[in-house]
C-alpha cells in the first residue's frame, strides 16, 4: 500500500513537470511565432526615428516622442505614463547650413551642435583662422585677441579620411605603418599644444568666445567614412558647428596656405528656458508575486546629429516589441513587468539614477532587469555583473531559450559590476540584478555612436528581432520562476589597471537640473 502510495506521488510530480516543461516550450513557440510573422519593429522604428526624430534631452522631439510611447502602450492594452524626474535647458534645433564664401563658393556638410546658441536669421560671416602653435598658457592668452571678429578652427587636421580598414586592404604595409605613425605624432603634438594652452577641447570654446570670437568650427571625426561625433556646443553666445572632415580638411589647407577662407554659417535653434524631463514607464500588473518586478530596459534618449538609431533606438524598440508580445500572449505575468524608458542617460544614467532614487521598494522587489543599448547587433554576452548565483537564475532562463537566439551568446559568471555605461548600472549600483544585453557591432563605434550617421538605415532588423524574442522569453521565465534571485555579490578580483581589489560600485544621484549653468 505504501509502495503504491509513494509510486502515485511521484508519477503525480512527473505529470506536473512534464506539463509545466510543456507549458513553457508552448508559450516559448508562441513567443518565436509572434515575433517573427508579426513584428512591428519597422513600424516602431519609423514612427521612434523617422517621425519624431532626434530625442535631445529638454528638446520638444524628446517631449514629442515619450508621449507617442504613451500612446502607443495604450493602444496595446499596456498602462504607461511619463514620470517627471527633473528639468533641463530646452532648446530647440533649427536649419543648419554652411558655405564657404570667399576665395570661392562651396556648400559644406555640416551640423550645429547641440544646446548651440543661434548665429541669428542673417547668418555669422567672417575669416577662418587656427590655433597657433604655442609654449604655454601665457603666450595663449598674448595670441587670444586674434580671435576677435574671426572663425575659429578647434580641431586638428586628420591626416587620412580613409578608415583603418580600409588601409588594411588596399595599403602596403609600410605604407599603413608610415601613416599610423604619422598620425600619432600629429595627436600627440595637437595634444601636448592644447595642454600648453591650458585649456581642453571642452573648456577652450568659451575662453575663445570670451576673447571675441564669432563662431567656432570644430570637425570630430568618428574614423569612418563620412561620420562625425556630434556632441554639444559649449558656448553661450556663439554659435558652433561640426564641418565634415572633407571639408574641414579643405578650409584647414587653404588657412595653412594664406588663402584667407571665409565662411557663412547659418545655424538657427530657440532656447525655450527650463522644462520639464521624463522617464516614461509601462506597467503590466503582476498576479501573484505583484510587488516582485521584472524591468525591460532602453534610454529612451539620443544625441541629435541623426536620429539616434542604434543609440538607442534599436534598444527602445525592442523593449516595445517584446512588451506588445508579452501583453498579448502572457496577460496575466506572476510578477510585475514594468517597461523602462530612461531620459538623459547621454548625460550621465540621469534618468535610471532618478528612478533608482525615488522607487526603493521596486528596486527592493526586483526579480531582474534586462538593459539593451549598444546597437543593432543580436544579443552575443551576458555578464552576470558580479552577482555571486546569477548563473543559477540566467543559466536557468536561457535553457528555455532556442538554440537559435542564444547560440551565439557568451556568459561571463559571476561577472564584474558595471559602474556606468548605460542604465543597468544605476540598478546594480544599489545592489540589484541588472543585466546587459550586449550585442554585436556592426561598426557601432565609429560609424553610428553619437554620429551624424545614426539613422533608420543602419537598422538591421533581423538582429533586432532576435532580441526582441529573446527578452520576451527570458523576461517569461524570470516572471515564473519559482524562486527569487539572489543578491549576493561575488568577492571582486583584482583591477589590473591599479593593481587594488576591486570594490561595488556605489549608487550615485541623478543631475536633477541640467544644462542651466
Amino acid at each position: 500500500m505504501k509502495k503504491q502510495l509513494l509510486f502515485t506521488i511521484i508519477f503525480v510530480l512527473g505529470l506536473l513537470l512534464t506539463t509545466k516543461a510543456q507549458t513553457t516550450e508552448e508559450m516559448v513557440a508562441a513567443i518565436e511565432k509572434e515575433g517573427t510573422e508579426n513584428s512591428q519593429l519597422e513600424e516602431l522604428a519609423y514612427q521612434l526615428m523617422d517621425f519624431n526624430g532626434p530625442r535631445l534631452v529638454g528638446t520638444p522631439e524628446m517631449k514629442s516622442a515619450h508621449d507617442w510611447a504613451v500612446n502607443t502602450y495604450k493602444s496595446w492594452g499596456i498602462d504607461a505614463e511619463n514620470q517627471q524626474w527633473g528639468t533641463w535647458k530646452g532648446w530647440q534645433r533649427g536649419i543648419t547650413h554652411v558655405d564657404m564664401v570667399h576665395p570661392r563658393v562651396a556648400s559644406l556638410h555640416a551640423t550645429q551642435l547641440a544646446w548651440s546658441p543661434s548665429a541669428g536669421k542673417k547668418g555669422v560671416t567672417a575669416e577662418l583662422i587656427t590655433l597657433p602653435t604655442i609654449q604655454d598658457s601665457l603666450a595663449f592668452a598674448q595670441w587670444l585677441p586674434n580671435v576677435k571678429g574671426k572663425i575659429v578652427m578647434v580641431s586638428m587636421m586628420q591626416p587620412t579620411g580613409r578608415p583603418d580598414d580600409n588601409w588594411e586592404e588596399f595599403a602596403t604595409e609600410a605604407s599603413f605603418k608610415k601613416m599610423k605613425e604619422e598620425r600619432e605624432a600629429m595627436e600627440k603634438a595637437w595634444d601636448e599644444n592644447m595642454k600648453n594652452t591650458g585649456y581642453s577641447s571642452r573648456t577652450i570654446n568659451k575662453a575663445l568666445e570670451a576673447a571675441g570670437a564669432v563662431a567656432i568650427a570644430q570637425s570630430r571625426w568618428s574614423r569612418g567614412f563620412g561620420a562625425n561625433k556630434i556632441f554639444s556646443a559649449g558656448t553661450d553666445k556663439i554659435p558652433v558647428v561640426d564641418i565634415s572632415l572633407e571639408g574641414y580638411g579643405m578650409l584647414y589647407r587653404m588657412v595653412e596656405h594664406g588663402a584667407k577662407p571665409h565662411i557663412k554659417i547659418m545655424a538657427e535653434s530657440k532656447e525655450l528656458g527650463e522644462v520639464p524631463t521624463f522617464n516614461t514607464i509601462a506597467t503590466i500588473p503582476g498576479t501573484e508575486l505583484p510587488d516582485e518586478y521584472v524591468i525591460l530596459s532602453a534610454h529612451f534618449d539620443s544625441w541629435d546629429g541623426a536620429t539616434g538609431a542604434t543609440d538607442n533606438g534599436t534598444g527602445t524598440i525592442t523593449m516595445m516589441e517584446a512588451a506588445r508580445i508579452l501583453k498579448k500572449l502572457y496577460p496575466n505575468p506572476k510578477r510585475t513587468i514594468l517597461i523602462g524608458h530612461w531620459g538623459s542617460e547621454e548625460q550621465g544614467l540621469n534618468g535610471s539614477r532618478a528612478f533608482v532614487e525615488d522607487n526603493p521598494k521596486i528596486v527592493e522587489g526586483l526579480q531582474a532587469l534586462f538593459n539593451q543599448d549598444n546597437g543593432t547587433g543580436r544579443v552575443v554576452r551576458i555578464s552576470g555583473q558580479g552577482f555571486l548565483h546569477a548563473y543559477d537564475y540566467l543559466g536557468r532562463w536561457l535553457e528555455a531559450v532556442p538554440d537559435a537566439y542564444k547560440n551565439e551568446i557568451e556568459t561571463t559568471f559571476p561577472g564584474t559590476p558595471g559602474g556606468g555605461g548605460s542604465d543597468y548600472a544605476s540598478f546594480v549600483a544599489a545592489g540589484a540584478p541588472a543585466f546587459s544585453l550586449s550585442s554585436l557591432s556592426w561598426a557601432y563605434w565609429n560609424y553610428t555612436w553619437h554620429t551624424n550617421l545614426d539613422t533608420y538605415d543602419k537598422i538591421v532588423f533581423d538582429d533586432v528581432r532576435n532580441n526582441a524574442i529573446l527578452t520576451a522569453i527570458l523576461t517569461y521565465m524570470a516572471c515564473e520562476d519559482p524562486v527569487k534571485t539572489s543578491r549576493e555579490k561575488a568577492v571582486l578580483g583584482i583591477d589590473p589597471r591599479t593593481g587594488e581589489q576591486r570594490e561595488w560600485p556605489s549608487q550615485r544621484s541623478p543631475t536633477r537640473k541640467g544644462g542651466m549653468d
